[in-house]
């Protein structure tokens, strides 16, 4: 019952998983441009998913430790979890979704993003922390 309460505060990462594995493996129409809207678009679009799933699982981790501090082991799991998410994505591309290609440079891109999301949080930590000691 303790991991279905911990669960209960990671529901809007959870949500958001769904929506990137839904989106990621869809068939996309067909285009006879360089991209959707420009060429590396779907690249914008990878970092983009990934920096709010990161930003939401550290949002889940505030709100059920109840402050700000933050654990390294905390953020060396995010990076784990959204790491085996993104090449998960990518190996469902190249076997299951062949309509769609696994690139490692999504991949980048999603670690690009996860780590932008931590830089920002650690970043917004440090200046919680020094408003509070000033």
């Amino acid at each position: 019952m303790n991991k279905l309460k911990v669960l209960r505060y990671q529901i809007w990462a959870i949500l958001w998983t769904v929506v990137i594995l839904v989106l990621c493996n869809m068939k996309m129409p067909a285009s006879d441009g360089p991209g959707f809207f420009f060429e590396g678009f779907d690249k914008l679009v990878h970092l983009g998913f990934f920096f709010i799933l990161t930003i939401f699982l550290l949002y889940g981790k505030i709100n059920h430790q109840h402050n700000y501090s933050f654990r390294t082991l905390t953020i060396f799991k995010i990076i784990l979890v959204t790491a085996a998410l993104g090449a998960g994505i990518e190996l469902l591309q190249w076997k299951v979704f062949t309509y769609r290609s696994a690139e490692w440079w999504d991949f980048t891109c999603d670690m690009a993003g996860v780590f932008m999301g931590i830089f920002s949080y650690i970043l917004l930590h440090k200046s919680n922390y020094n408003e509070k000691t000033d």
